[in-house]
């Protein structure tokens, strides 16, 4: 009993430090401004790179959740014709999948520092769900940036990304950005317009992270296929180290989770 009290009072509070420590580094590794001071975030430049094809190569610049410059080249690959786009001065594309990731880190933290080490914890099963809070926000934080969504080909024709760019995308040219764990990936589809004649097996394609050659839609009154798709990405080292912190996190709350459990059941059954 002597020793659970202490588990409760000393050691659980040891722990919470800790996770809080850790996730406040990767809370900062978003490097997003507290309290929204603006130029407080660095503009970071990552080149796209692919190791199949020179097809599409690229320059992308990141600020915190959002990519405010991308500079594209395009060889087409049925004329070799050069295509160049970029995005115009005044746009800049939220990365949603980083703004969602953070969110869920910082309420983490709130969780834990609702505990300071004032907070006496009576029982085990306060601090499982304690725990238990804290991993669904990490967990969820996690899986947003290693599950990117699922998109039909409508839904990317129809998204703001295509009005981004200058010159503006050619009709037969679609472009879609994703965060896939440390990465940052560009997908580019070209199209071809499928004449009435060949529509009699047409099929539309569902929602997908990445679309083959092959795929077709509707969109505006066109039907489509996709004739060549290139995908190119960069590395994001922060990215990298906060998926890291997430899992020594999840690990750290499940160490504490089993210890309680060990001491309550040996409570629970221990013979009178």
């Amino acid at each position: 009993e002597e020793e659970f009290k202490w588990l409760l009072q000393e050691e659980v509070h040891a722990v919470l430090k800790q996770l809080q420590d850790i996730l406040k580094e990767a809370s900062q590794r978003f490097a997003l401004p507290a309290g929204g001071s603006a130029g407080a975030v660095k503009q970071q430049n990552f080149a796209l790179s692919t190791s199949g094809t020179d097809q599409v190569k690229g320059v992308l610049t990141l600020q915190g959740d959002a990519l405010c410059q991308a500079d594209v080249n395009l060889k087409m690959p049925r004329n070799n014709q050069l295509l160049h786009f970029a995005f115009r001065e005044d746009k800049q594309w939220k990365l949603q999948q980083i703004q969602d990731a953070r969110n869920h880190v910082n309420q983490a933290i709130y969780l834990l520092m609702n505990r300071d080490v004032s907070y006496q914890f009576k029982t085990g099963s306060e601090v499982l769900k304690l725990m238990d809070a804290v991993m669904l926000q990490l967990s969820r934080a996690r899986n947003r940036l290693t599950t990117p969504a699922t998109l039909t080909l409508p839904e990317i024709a129809s998204s703001g990304l295509t009005k981004m760019f200058t010159p503006a995308l050619p009709p037969d040219i679609l472009v879609n950005f994703y965060i896939n764990l440390n990465k940052l990936c560009l997908t580019v589809y070209q199209l071809h317009v499928l004449q009435p004649s060949t529509t009699k097996n047409f099929k539309p394609a569902g929602g997908s992270i990445l679309h083959n050659p092959g795929a077709m839609f509707e969109f505006g009154n066109q039907r489509y296929e996709v004739s060549h798709v290139h995908k190119v990405e960069c590395v994001i080292p922060w990215l990298n180290d906060a998926l890291v912190f997430f899992t020594v996190s999840l690990q750290l709350c499940q160490q504490l989770k089993d210890k309680i459990s060990v001491f309550s059941s040996y409570w629970n059954y221990r013979p009178y």
